[in-house]
Formats: structure tokens, C-alpha cells, sequence
């Protein structure tokens, strides 16, 4: 290891030199391990438990058409989000590197087929993802301040000024955004822990009339089956976000899967106990007659102490926002390593060690996504090409396996777990696409395929002749930011 970083950079084009006034270390510029196994489950927990569980419970009942087929739907969902997050700690421990599905995409298939990933996922899902959950935040303060009795906002403004708040945070320190990870985490468990107290309180008075019918009314169609899984599973979304901290974790051979044993299976209780309290509350047709599930359970059961649920709600939606930014930046920040975005994404302030160029892209397209009035339409582009790459990551767990199966493990789950996980993902991509096909769907098909325009030139004939560098020279001496190779523990 050098005895001192130098953080001077030679611009060849504009034979300019950049020189950083700081101190020697005997550390090289790095991202710092800060996430331990409590601030790990919190992530996990924090990422999953967003808008979810106050929009979703509507639409899994109304596809399934039964109270007992959406219960089995909700756990199922979170033994599908479990069997991904092992074999995602398999690939975590194997390839220790932050990026999460990008890394794993890289080693286990092609290059190309990670400059894709990294492509959909830089321009529209993270920042999407953000957005959506932003949003989300911003109507349920618009409830808040009419209940106050004062003028809200609007709600895009609201939304626009969370993500700039998120952004400083997660720029500033990983400390920090860990810190309020765990804090929001804990609120919004409190929160639900109301709720599903609510739901106990009402089958103790005689609440259990709406379960008795168990699976009356169940639909046969395996293609609405499918479609309850995708408003199930847009819940559980982000029960992947700790493999993107790699190298921000503790002991990750010890605190990567622990946090996953403990974070997945916890989500799924507290759902389902979540939506039993929802359906005794409210009945079985109240919840489907439902636009802020949440608010009307607390108005039915709180009375006009009922304010406590936009909070609760602004609570987990702003912490999951925080979880979802944090691993977003390090997707962007691994792939601008590997050379697959422009190389300034990569670097790392020189003094806050934190990836400040690619969580700064992540928040700009985050706050133009919250001008189009459909959020529905991102919703579905956003699942549609998650659960694409979820299944070609996950069948690296298989390709790995055959390709080479003497490679250190620390992990290693049975083989049947990623082989279930990826015939799953392409059931949920292919039956929506059958059952309704909609012009999102084309839309992301070509999206995603419009990558190939910027691979070949950029990527591997890299043609761009140094047009990037006044840019680069440019944010260096504004941002105060440095290259950061990867350098694994020694």
C-alpha cells in the first residue's frame, strides 16, 4: 500500500494538472466499511417497507379475489424475495464488490449484458424508484397539512425537495445515511406495529367475520394470479439493496447473509399481520374500495387521531427513498469503474469519502422523473425490467456454479433456490406482457435495447477522443473529487 495518496490528475488534451491541497494518508481514497449487521437489517428493512404495503394490499386482493389467496400471495412473495436474497449473498461473498447486480453480471455472463443492466438502471429505474417513493411522501404530507388546517404545497415541490434533501445526506457522510436509515427504520416499525396491534384489538372484538370466508371467491386465472404477484412484489422491492454496500460492510461474509436471514423473513410477518389488520379493520370490500389505505384504517380506528398515519407513512416512504439513493449511487459509482459510464461517475470526494458525482446524476434524473402525471406508467416500466435483470442475475448463481466451481464461497445456498427464483422471474416478466400488454412494456423493450447505441462507440471502440475530459477537469476542481480504484482488503 502507498504511503500517501496522490491526488493529481494530468488532463492530456487540456494539459491541465489538478492538485488537491490536502494532507497525506496512509489510506488509499476509499469508500469506508460503516454498515454493520444492525444498520444492514435496517437497509434491508428500510429499503422494502416504503409505499408498498399503503398502496399494494388493494390491488393483491382485487386480483386474487379472495382474503386467504392474498394472504398466501403476500407470503409467498416474501419466500420469492428470500430465495433472491440468498443467492444474492452467495454472489455478494463470492464477488465482493459494491454494484450489486452489476458485478455479478459482469463475472457471471458478459460485459455487455452488464452495460445493459447498468444503462436501464442508471437512466430510468433507480431514479424512478426514487421518484415513485418520493411522491408517495409528498401526497401523504399534503394530507398532513390539510389536516393542520393550513395550505400544502405542491405535492411535485414536496418531492423535489425531499430528494435534494436525501441527496446531501448521502453525500455528506455514509455514517449519516445509515443514522437516519435506522432511525426511520425504527418509526416506521413502530408505526406498523400499531397498525397490526389495531388489527389484534379488532379480532378480539369479535373481528374475525371478514376470515371466515377464506378462499371464497378465489380466482382460477393463473395470469391474475401473476398480476398479484406484481403488486406483491413491488412491496418487497429492495430486498437486494445490501449487496450494492459490498464494500461499505462490516465483516460482509458474516453480516451479508445474517442481514438478509433477518431483514426478509421479518418483512414478510409484519405484512402479513399488516394486511389481516387492514381486512378486519376495514372488510374485505372497504379495503377495496380504498385510495390511502392507511389513513382510512387510522380515521376507523384512531378516530381524530388518525394524523399519526400520514406520518407514519411519510416516515417509511422517506427512509425507503434514503436506502434506495444510497445503493443507487453505488450502482452508478461500480459502473463507472468498470469503464461502462463516463469515468467521473466513479470518483470519490477526497475528503468525505462518499461517491458524490454519481449520487448527484441519480438525484437530477430523479427529480425530472417527478414531472410526467402517470406514475402508474413508471410503475410498470419499473417491473417490468427489474424482474428482467433479477432473473439473468440470479441464473449467475447457476452459470458461476458450472463455469467455476472451485471459486471460494463463503456462502452457498442449494442450487434449487436460484433455479425456482429465475423460472419465477420469467413467469412475472412474460404473463403481464400476455394477460394486458401495454405500451410501457414496448416502450421498455425499446429503452433497453436503445443501450446498444451508446455500447459499441463509447464502450468498446471508445471514440469519445477525450471529450469527456474538460468535463471531468471541470468537476474535479469544483467538486473536490479523486479516482478511486478498486483496491480490495488486505
Amino acid at each position: 500500500m502507498a504511503d500517501s495518496v496522490d491526488f493529481r490528475k494530468r488532463n492530456t488534451n487540456t494539459n491541465v494538472e489538478l492538485e488537491f491541497d490536502i494532507e497525506p494518508r496512509r489510506d488509499v481514497l476509499k469508500l469506508k466499511r460503516n454498515v454493520g449487521l444492525v444498520s444492514g437489517v435496517s437497509f434491508i428493512i428500510g429499503s422494502i417497507i416504503g409505499s408498498g404495503i399503503f398502496i399494494s394490499p388493494t390491488g393483491v386482493l382485487s386480483e386474487t379475489g379472495s382474503v386467504g389467496l392474498s394472504l398466501v400471495v403476500w407470503a409467498a412473495s416474501g419466500a420469492i424475495s428470500l430465495l433472491g436474497a440468498l443467492s444474492y449473498a452467495e454472489l455478494g461473498t463470492m464477488i465482493p464488490r459494491s454494484g450489486g447486480e452489476y458485478a455479478y453480471l459482469y463475472d457471471g455472463m458478459f460485459p455487455f449484458i452488464a452495460y445493459m443492466y447498468s444503462w436501464t438502471r442508471t437512466i430510468v429505474l433507480q431514479p424512478s424508484g426514487v421518484a415513485i417513493i418520493c411522491l408517495t411522501f409528498a401526497s401523504y404530507m399534503v394530507t398532513f397539512f390539510e389536516y393542520c388546517g393550513s395550505p400544502a404545497p405542491p405535492e411535485k415541490i414536496i418531492a423535489c425537495l425531499a430528494i435534494v434533501t436525501l441527496c446531501i445526506i448521502n453525500s455528506y457522510d455514509t455514517s449519516w445515511a445509515a443514522y437516519v436509515q435506522v432511525f426511520f427504520t425504527i418509526a416506521k416499525l413502530v408505526a406498523i406495529a400499531i397498525i397490526i396491534i389495531g388489527g389484534f384489538v379488532k379480532l378480539g372484538q369479535d373481528g374475525t367475520t371478514h376470515l371466515r370466508d377464506g378462499f371464497k371467491g378465489s380466482t382460477n386465472s393463473p395470469s391474475k394470479i401473476a398480476l398479484s404477484f406484481y403488486d406483491a412484489m413491488w412491496a418487497y422491492d429492495g430486498w437486494n439493496t445490501l449487496n450494492f454496500l459490498t464494500e461499505e460492510i462490516k465483516n460482509p461474509n458474516r453480516n451479508l447473509p445474517w442481514s438478509n436471514y433477518i431483514g426478509v423473513p421479518l418483512v414478510t410477518i409484519v405484512y402479513i399481520l399488516t394486511n389481516i389488520s387492514y381486512i378486519v379493520v376495514l372488510s374485505p370490500q372497504g379495503l377495496l374500495d380504498s385510495s390511502a389505505v392507511a389513513v382510512d384504517w387510522g380515521k376507523e380506528m384512531l378516530g381524530s387521531a388518525y394524523v399519526i398515519m400520514p406520518i407514519a407513512v411519510m416516515f417509511s416512504t422517506f427512509g425507503a427513498a434514503n436506502g434506495l439513493l444510497y445503493s443507487s449511487g453505488r450502482m452508478v459509482y461500480a459502473a463507472a469503474r468498470e469503464g461502462h459510464l463516463p469515468e467521473v461517475l466513479s470518483y470519490v470526494h477526497a475528503t468525505l469519502y462518499t461517491p458524490l458525482p454519481s449520487i448527484a446524476l441519480t438525484g437530477i434524473i430523479a427529480i425530472l422523473m417527478t414531472i410526467p402525471a402517470d406514475i402508474g406508467s413508471l410503475v410498470d416500466f419499473f417491473s417490468f425490467a427489474a424482474w428482467l435483470f433479477y432473473g439473468l442475475t440470479v441464473a449467475c448463481v447457476v452459470i458461476l456454479r458450472i463455469r467455476q466451481p472451485n471459486a471460494e464461497r463463503p456462502i452457498k445456498v442449494f442450487i434449487l433456490f436460484p433455479i425456482v427464483f429465475t423460472l419465477i422471474s420469467i413467469y412475472l416478466v412474460i404473463a403481464p406482457i400476455i394477460d394486458d400488454p401495454r405500451l410501457e412494456f414496448l416502450w421498455a423493450a425499446i429503452f433497453i435495447v436503445g443501450g446498444f447505441l451508446f455500447y459499441f462507440p463509447f464502450v468498446v471502440f471508445k471514440i469519445d477522443r477525450g471529450c469527456f475530459d474538460y468535463v471531468t477537469t471541470f468537476l474535479q476542481l469544483v467538486c473536490q473529487i479523486a479516482p478511486s480504484p478498486y483496491i480490495p482488503d488486505i
